[in-house]
């Protein structure tokens, strides 16, 4: 990938992040990148092929940050579990609990509107939930069966609330909600021990 490609790119995301999709303008992205429309379009087709490539390079450092480095790791479950929690309320200190989840403001912005978008996202939070499993496995002593509906279940609600406290804690600009999310969803794997 041509250097200007990608630094045409990290200046969307950075735009994106904080304007969401459709409030990020293309003479914004134009004039921050210090282009003009030619020199885009020669890289991109339009507007949503940059969309495209946005989310595609979020989601590739999002996943070796978060999913490669943490969740896959030979580290054991209960480290890894908190290492996620740590790695995101970090993520989010670092934006002054200001700009949320980028695939979560996606998602609420565009699934409804967009079948390329809402797909591309939804694959981001599968890929998660599919790495949250054998890690809740681990912490449960494997009392939980791989395939198993509870399984399914326990990695979604994990997912979604800690989606939950990133939008209440955007909402408040506060990452204490973020933080006592994180609790809450250790009771909640803990209670399935018991199930």
């Amino acid at each position: 990938m041509s250097e200007k490609r990608q630094e045409i790119i990290d200046t969307a995301i950075l735009l994106m992040q904080s304007k969401g999709y459709e409030n990020t303008k293309l003479s914004e992205v134009l004039e921050a990148s210090k282009i003009g429309k030619g020199q885009f379009y020669y890289y991109f087709s339009s507007k949503q092929e940059l969309g495209m490539a946005v989310v595609d390079c979020f989601s590739n450092t999002w996943s070796r940050q978060l999913l490669d480095n943490i969740l896959k790791s030979n580290k054991d479950s209960q480290t890894k579990f908190d290492e996620m929690f740590e790695w995101i309320i970090e993520d989010q200190k670092s934006n002054s609990a200001k700009t949320g989840c980028f695939f979560g403001n996606l998602a609420i912005e565009l699934s409804e509107h967009d079948e390329i978008f809402r797909q591309k996202i939804q694959l981001v939070f599968d890929n998660w939930i599919n790495a949250l499993k054998p890690v809740l496995i681990g912490m449960l002593n494997n009392t939980l069966e791989p395939d198993s509906p509870e399984l399914d279940n326990l990695a979604h609600g994990v997912v979604a609330l800690i989606e939950g406290g990133i939008l209440l804690m955007k909402s408040k600009q506060d990452i204490n909600i973020l933080i006592n999310i994180a609790h809450l969803a250790r009771k909640l794997v803990y209670s399935f021990s018991n199930v």
